[in-house]
This record gives structure tokens, C-alpha cells and sequence, in this order.
């Protein structure tokens, strides 16, 4: 096996024979080929929902600017659970998901409402 360094400024291309191939699979050979390989099954749909959610509660929180501690004690939220979801070990419920939307989209009235009730 030949070990190489991947430059991102410069990937590597396909040659005209691999693009042709590449080009002449339809979707269910890609499928069938995907679901063959023993070293990569593909997700089942609780990991992708569960993957799809990290996204969610990554980009809520990089549009605020807070690391995990500060966004956790902002919003009310254990950090141990935030960590859990962005690393998509777990998956968020739907009230969660109802709040990190409001968050996403009102952050200042959530912190408001959050002081209010505290202070």
C-alpha cells in the first residue's frame, strides 16, 4: 500500500477512463456497491437523523460565536448534553429542537427571557 499526503490545494483527478466510469453508474449500482462494502455500511436512519441534528445544534451555535460552555450557561443547557449532541452520540427531542430554532433565530430575547426569570 502506497501512503500519500493529500494536498487540499491540489486533488487528485480522475483519469478519462475513471471519469467515464464513475459517469456510467446509475443509482442503483451506486447503491448496491455502497451496501457491499463490509468496511463502510452505510448509516441506518437513526444515525443520520442523529447526524443531521449535530449539524443543527453546530451551526445554531457557531451563528452565536460561543464555545460549548458559554453557549451551554447562556441558554440553560447542560454542557455534557450539548457536547453529546454535536457529537452525535445523541439526538435531540423536539422541544430541544423548538429551542435551539429559537435560539437560532432570537438569541437576544431567549437570553432576556432566561435573565428575567433567573435574576
Amino acid at each position: 500500500m502506497a501512503r500519500f499526503k493529500l494536498d487540499p490545494a491540489c486533488p487528485p483527478e480522475l483519469s478519462a477512463d475513471e471519469r467515464a466510469r464513475v459517469d456510467a453508474l446509475h443509482d442503483a449500482a451506486i447503491t448496491a456497491a455502497a451496501l457491499s462494502d463490509a468496511d463502510n455500511p452505510p448509516f441506518t436512519e437513526e444515525e443520520a437523523a442523529r447526524f443531521e441534528a449535530a449539524r443543527l445544534v453546530r451551526r445554531v451555535r457557531a451563528r452565536t460565536g460561543l464555545s460549548q460552555q458559554r453557549f451551554a450557561s447562556a441558554f440553560s443547557i447542560n454542557v455534557a448534553r450539548l457536547r453529546d449532541l454535536e457529537q452525535g452520540r445523541t439526538r435531540p427531542d423536539s422541544a430541544l429542537i423548538a429551542y435551539l430554532t429559537v435560539i437560532d433565530r432570537e438569541p437576544d430575547a431567549v437570553k432576556r427571557a432566561l435573565h428575567k426569570r433567573v435574576g
